[in-house]
Parts: structure tokens; sequence; C-alpha cells
């Protein structure tokens, strides 16, 4: 059984994470996500989430394609995640390409393409000046 693990904030879910973690999905049997804490994400984007963290895991859980999920607490703990959930694949957005390569002795490292003019922060600015 070959077990892909991703991370993200997952905030005010959009087309974009759903193509991303149903292609993750589609590299193994069972995807593993990661949901940033809020602090995480404070940390980050120097920002708080519009939904909190356990909105974002109980949102994620409930996907078909998404097997199970936890909360990420640190950027710098990747490598325990890995080893934890015994993933053989890494997948990140590729807004993060090369960020993650050192963590190829450990697991293939896999950089999906985003959906093109859709971000969570772009959704956020709509909603602000709206």
């Amino acid at each position: 059984m070959k077990t892909i693990i991703t991370f993200g904030t997952f905030d005010v879910f959009h087309i974009g994470h759903l193509n991303i973690l149903q292609r993750a999905k589609a590299l193994g049997d069972r995807l593993i996500v990661g949901i940033s804490s809020d602090q995480l994400n404070l940390h980050k984007k120097a920002r708080l989430p519009v939904y909190q963290q356990q909105e974002r895991m109980r949102i994620i859980q409930e996907l078909k394609c998404v097997d199970d999920v936890f909360l990420e607490e640190s950027l710098e703990l990747k490598a325990q995640y890995i080893r934890q959930f015994n993933a053989q694949t890494l997948v990140m957005g590729d807004d993060w390409k090369g960020k993650f390569d050192h963590l190829s002795s450990l697991c293939e490292v896999v950089y999906l393409s985003r959906t093109p003019t859709i971000s969570t922060t772009s959704i956020i600015e709509t909603i602000k000046q709206q």
C-alpha cells in the first residue's frame, strides 16, 4: 500500500484545494493530510485563518479522496510526519518547488502544479473589496 502525505492550511476551501488533493490521492492508495495549525498559519502568513483548525480538519477529513488528517504544528517536523505515517511520497504545490527536496532521502518528493488563477489569498482579497 502506497501512502501519500501532503500539507496545507486549506482555509476558505476552493476548487484548487480539491484538485491538488485528488491528484495527490491518484498517486497512491492512501492520502494523509497535515492541516496547518492556527498558530503555524499565523507564523507563516502573519494572519490567522478565516476558519479555525478544527473546522478545517473536519472539512478535509470529509472528502472522499482523504483517508486521514492530522494537525501540523511546525514546518520543521515534516520529516517526523513522513516517518510517523510511513509515507512513500510527499506531495506539495509547485509554489514550494525545491523547498522540500532535502526530504527525498525519506520519500519521493512531488510538486504538483496549482490550479491557475485560484488562490485563497486572492479570494480573501476579493471578499474584502466587496
